[in-house]
């Protein structure tokens, strides 16, 4: 079998060669890709409980926890009470936090357009709506016959 012929292959190489792109951007900000990823879906719901972050990330609790810790050791981010119920923590930006995310955000962005490009990928919608397919589509259940 040739690499090129096992999609699982290449679906890795894809993987390691976006996060290696999205990598080099954010290392100027002392973030990691997925640091910057929840930095960057906490500026669009400051004030989060942690589960709706989750959530939204698709993150496990242990990891999303991690990722928090050393965003708020950094700075970024605030935890707080929530106003109604004891159980729930709100995940709040500080200034600086929000200063960041929004630079994250831009350069996220700017990313994007030119990972397309330089992959030479033209129907940007195409690609995504079949990433989508793999992420929630694909039936990871064995048939047995």
């Amino acid at each position: 079998m040739k690499p090129n012929d096992c999609v699982f292959f290449q679906i890795a190489k894809a993987h390691q060669a976006a996060m290696r792109f999205l990598s080099e951007r954010m290392a100027p900000y002392g973030l990691t890709v997925v640091q910057s990823m929840v930095l960057a879906f906490l500026s669009d719901a400051d004030g989060t409980t942690s589960a709706d972050l989750g959530a939204r990330t698709q993150l496990d609790s242990a990891t999303l926890t991690g990722v928090i810790d050393r965003l708020e050791a950094a700075g970024h981010v605030r935890r707080a009470k929530h106003p109604s119920d004891r159980r729930a923590v709100m995940l709040r930006l500080t200034d600086s936090g929000a200063d960041t995310a929004a630079r994250v955000r831009a350069e996220i962005e700017k990313a994007n357009r030119e990972f397309f490009k330089a992959a030479g990928i033209a129907d940007e919608s195409g690609l995504r709506r079949a990433l989508a397919g793999i992420r929630g589509g694909v039936s990871w259940e064995v048939q047995h016959g």
